[in-house]
């Protein structure tokens, strides 16, 4: 059980510590037209999964999920959701805005817990309550310091919430999940990416030096920490992953300052006012894991 449970905390901590850097793959395809970069992420994590079911017999899965009305509709939502998230987090990271995608994912955990106390009426904790709060203030604060309604952060923290919410009661695993939504965005990623092949003259255009081989390498960047991430999550405590996967935030507040981007003292008081916020979510998870060890 303890080698699970360490195997678990490795793949975990890995999934995060991969998504946490990849501001520094897309980078590479900076001069690469966004929405074709995002479209190839579709197609070519759509050939690695399908491969993957494949291999592990597990095709069956997604005929069931096609099959049933309801699964399907949930993908559709799903695979929209995700795409808005994907192609925003592309523009942001090569426009220079990495420091603003980074103060998503940190607000991203407070709007889930605010979507289930709405829609699933959860609980928060006095530490998520407390988190909220703060985040809330770091928001105001930008807003009323700058003048400017710091949207960029949010439209990338609130798909990525509400696409966690609609995924709550599907059941599919999570490489069939992701299978299923790149499959029904397929129509858009093929569409598009053979329009603009064309606006630029030709595929040879479009898949040439570096992009040859880092546009199909979106298949494996998206796919990859998803797989390890579904790996070890069952085997620890899901609060755990909780603390872990501020990881992947951190590390990408990191990226943006190693590629340079400018840290102004009214955003680094904005994400001081979150990062003391998320400290009481992180006690009370502290205190859970604390808990357990002590119930053996």
């Amino acid at each position: 059980m303890e080698k699970k449970k360490t195997l678990g905390l490795v793949t975990v901590t890995g999934s995060y510590v991969l998504w946490g850097l990849l501001p520094g793959f897309w980078t590479l395809l900076a001069a690469v037209n966004p929405v074709y970069v995002l479209a190839q992420r579709i197609l070519w994590s759509l050939v690695f999964m399908g491969l993957y079911l494949a291999a592990t017999r597990s095709l069956g899965e997604v005929k069931a999920a096609l099959t049933n009305r309801t699964t399907f509709w949930k993908s559709l939502v799903s695979g929209v959701l995700i795409t808005l998230n994907w192609g925003v987090y592309i523009v942001a990271v090569n426009s220079g805005h990495v420091l603003d995608a980074s103060m998503g994912y940190f607000i991203e955990p407070v709007i889930v817990a605010l979507i289930g106390l709405i829609a699933f009426r959860e609980k928060p904790t006095r530490g998520e309550w407390i988190t909220f709060f703060f985040a809330v203030g770091g928001i105001l604060y930008l807003l009323v310091s700058t003048g400017k309604f710091p949207a960029l952060p949010l439209i990338i923290a609130a798909p990525f919430a509400v696409y966690g919410g609609v995924k709550k009661n599907l059941n599919l695993t999570a490489q069939t999940s992701l299978f299923m939504e790149t499959l029904l965005m397929m129509p858009f990623a093929l569409g598009f990416s053979w329009w603009w092949s064309a606006h630029v003259g030709g595929w040879d255009h479009v898949m040439n030096g570096t992009a040859f081989w880092l546009l199909p390498a979106c298949g494996l960047v998206t796919s990859i920490p998803l797989l390890l991430f579904n790996m070890g999550v069952k085997e620890i405590p899901y609060y755990f992953s909780g603390i872990l996967m501020y990881i992947n935030p951190t590390l990408q507040f990191l990226m943006g300052l190693i590629l340079g981007e400018p840290m102004d003292a009214k955003r680094l008081i904005a994400f001081a006012i979150i990062w003391v916020g998320v400290l009481f979510t992180l006690a009370d998870k502290v205190r859970l894991i604390r808990a357990e060890a002590r119930r053996g």
